[in-house]
């Protein structure tokens, strides 16, 4: 089904939703909700370079997204002392299987562990990045390979949004209530010993309803009001993702 066109008659509908898709990929702790915007610009400011910064940290896109989405998250990270030679982005197919998508990412992953040295890396994943990253913790066991896992406004219990995508597999597994769903959210939403952390927002737009994102067992953060694409940009919620995968 990755492969499929849509049908003429859904061109009009699709279009839009590629194009808004597009543009959007281009804690709740158990005291309460975080308010992650609260936090002053001093967020986004330089962290000192410890052996936490020297993990790699893998970058996941959303659907329809590319490794230019990170471009400022990787110089925010650079800023908090990671070397450009820990930083990397992973692209899979939008439009094919999020399970296949997963396994590509296991061997990115091992393939980064390969290249550095380190027993552990960092993920940092937004919107379809999240189903992407959960299955391969999850039922493909990568949590052992993950220090820290961060999900942006990730699609983690699916979004209403993608009804309108239909005819591709990723967006049928990205619809609440998929089996693709129930498969990453049965259960332990956050096994192994990696550090989980989301970040999400009432003025998201895209993840339907906003608090798909978060996960039990995480660090849920709520974000005052930012849209799905401003995340990618937001220096100061990408300094406060840069020092939680620091600690």
């Amino acid at each position: 089904m990755g492969s499929t066109r849509p049908p003429r008659r859904l061109i009009g509908v699709l279009a839009a939703t590629v194009a808004a898709f597009a543009l959007f990929s281009s804690a709740t702790t158990a005291a309460g909700a975080v308010d992650a915007r609260a936090t002053t610009a001093s967020a986004a400011q330089p962290a000192a370079r410890t052996s936490a910064t020297s993990t790699p940290v893998v970058f996941v896109h959303g659907y329809t997204g590319s490794a230019s989405n990170w471009v400022t998250a990787m110089s925010v990270f650079r800023a908090n002392g990671w070397s450009s030679s820990d930083l990397f982005a992973y692209e899979y197919d939008s439009y094919g299987d999020n399970i296949t998508n997963a396994k590509g990412l296991a061997s990115f992953v091992d393939s980064v562990k390969a290249q550095t040295g380190a027993s552990k890396v960092a993920i940092v994943n937004h919107s379809m990045g999240g189903l992407v990253s959960q299955y391969y913790l999850k039922v493909l066991g990568g949590n052992t390979s993950v220090s820290h896992l961060a999900s942006i406004a990730g699609a983690n219990h699916g979004t209403t949004f993608a009804g309108a995508c239909l005819v591709y597999t990723t967006c049928q597994q990205m619809y609440p209530g998929s089996s693709f769903i129930s498969q990453i959210s049965s259960g332990d939403e956050t096994p192994g010993s990696t550090k989980y952390a989301t970040w999400y927002s009432a003025c998201d737009g895209v993840i339907i309803p906003y608090t798909s994102t978060k996960l039990d067992g995480a660090t849920n953060n709520n974000v005052a009001c930012q849209t799905h694409i401003g995340y990618l940009t937001d220096v100061v919620v990408l300094g406060q993702i840069a020092r939680f995968v620091a600690s």
